[in-house]
């Protein structure tokens, strides 16, 4: 079994109970639960994974499921299941970021189809996050010197030209360069430019 959960909220016990069957069969790690507060009480700690949802629950409806989770910073995809899906609703869930929005009677194929996206997007959304941690704690390894040559280097100054900006040798800055690039462990300046790109926060 993989260590990834297909974690599934339906308040229609059949429903539930068929689900769960379904991605058991397929290979996959099942939690299943009757309604949103019993899934925020039982998932207080979530992991890899993705989610998928009924959108129309008593209580905290699926929309509602999804803005608690984002409040929450859980960032696992989510696929919406719905026998009377609105186009309206479909829109803002889909622009909350849900992967897909199928409506019942399922397509089996399809909703499993939406479950290997959902899981590759997790997947690589926290090797990215990551691989951006690590890139944060190597930046904090470098002296203010070393960052302020790393910032002109990423924009693309020479080394001379840095120099006249620091007021310094420019054999003095070719040292902090080469230090810098090992404290950060790149290479190259295009690798360099791409772990400072990841280092930078996501536009708002």
């Amino acid at each position: 079994m993989s260590h990834e959960y297909v974690s599934v909220v339906d308040d229609d016990g059949l429903v539930l109970r068929s689900l769960a069957r379904l991605f058991e069969a397929h290979g996959f790690s099942v939690r299943a639960f009757s309604s949103a507060r019993d899934f925020l009480e039982g998932e207080s700690r979530p992991g890899p994974g993705c989610i998928v949802m009924d959108l129309s629950m008593p209580g905290l409806n699926g929309l509602e499921l999804q803005q608690a989770l984002t409040a929450t910073a859980d960032s696992r995809p989510v696929i919406f299941i719905s026998g009377h899906g609105s186009v309206p609703s479909s829109v803002e869930a889909m622009k909350a970021g849900a992967v897909d929005f199928l409506t019942k009677p399922l397509d089996e194929q399809k909703l499993l189809g939406a479950v290997r996206i959902a899981l590759q997007k997790d997947r690589s959304a926290r090797e990215k996050d990551a691989e951006r941690s690590a890139i944060m704690d190597r930046l904090a390894t470098l002296t203010l010197r070393e960052r302020q040559v790393l910032g002109r280097v990423v924009a693309g100054k020479l080394n001379k030209q840095i120099a006249a900006e620091l007021g310094t040798a420019e054999k003095t800055i070719k040292v902090h360069r080469a230090r810098m690039m090992r404290k950060m462990a790149v290479d190259s300046l295009a690798q360099l430019v791409r772990a400072w790109t990841l280092s930078q926060p996501p536009a708002a």
